[in-house]
């Protein structure tokens, strides 16, 4: 009985992830990859039906990586509002920023490639996507605290997205543009102070 070899899968991966990330999905050669991961046409399609199911399989734990992004700043302001401290629920300060940062410059390869190599597959509206999870999210802890007397009332749905489509935008692109981390770190105090997230919500406190 013939053994599997166990090795193809990452090298057909690494590859897509290199090819995808220089031509984008639309330009993405499946011969290349397979040229360059040294294994035959045959041994990709086994594994991956098409090119977009081998984009999925590429970015699946920048999807994964995004979703604990969302999760994690769910749960801080989850803390806040148990804590019975909503002023602190948009404390974007500049550590806050750098820290965000350098998540994301840590996993820099699978945003670029959800953020601008992605036309074409079903990923090519994340950034859209993210932001609208979000605000689902966030809208769902405003009405929480409206609930229990520690808001006013819940921000208008469109509104909100507007302000984290540009908010999130700002924090992305250092990342599509290619910069260095050192460099994304000397944005940080100036977008906190374009994004005075304390002023915007103020009104909505109690």
């Amino acid at each position: 009985m013939s053994v599997a070899d166990r090795t193809i899968d990452p090298r057909i991966l690494d590859s897509a992830r290199k090819e995808f990330l220089q031509k984008g999905f639309t330009c993405a050669s499946l011969q290349e990859i397979c040229q360059n991961a040294g294994v035959t046409t045959g041994a990709l399609y086994k594994r991956y039906p098409g090119k977009e199911k081998l984009f999925e399989a590429v970015v699946a734990p920048a999807l994964k990586d995004a979703e604990e992004l969302i999760q994690d700043m769910e749960q801080y302001r989850r803390g806040c509002m148990e804590r019975n401290r909503p002023q602190f629920l948009w404390d974007l300060s500049e550590e806050n920023l750098r820290e965000i940062t350098d998540y994301l410059f840590e996993r820099r390869e699978g945003f670029k490639l959800l953020l601008s190599c992605s036309e074409g597959t079903a990923c090519s509206g994340f950034l859209n996507d993210f932001v609208e999870e979000n605000a689902v999210r966030t809208l769902a802890l405003m009405e929480e605290g409206v609930k229990s007397g520690l808001l006013s009332r819940v921000m208008d749905k469109e509104e909100l997205h507007v302000f984290l489509k540009a908010y999130w935008s700002a924090l992305f692109e250092p990342v599509i543009l290619g910069v260095t981390k050192e460099k994304a770190f000397s944005y940080c105090g100036r977008i906190t102070k374009f994004f005075n997230w304390q002023a915007v919500f103020k009104t909505i406190l109690v």
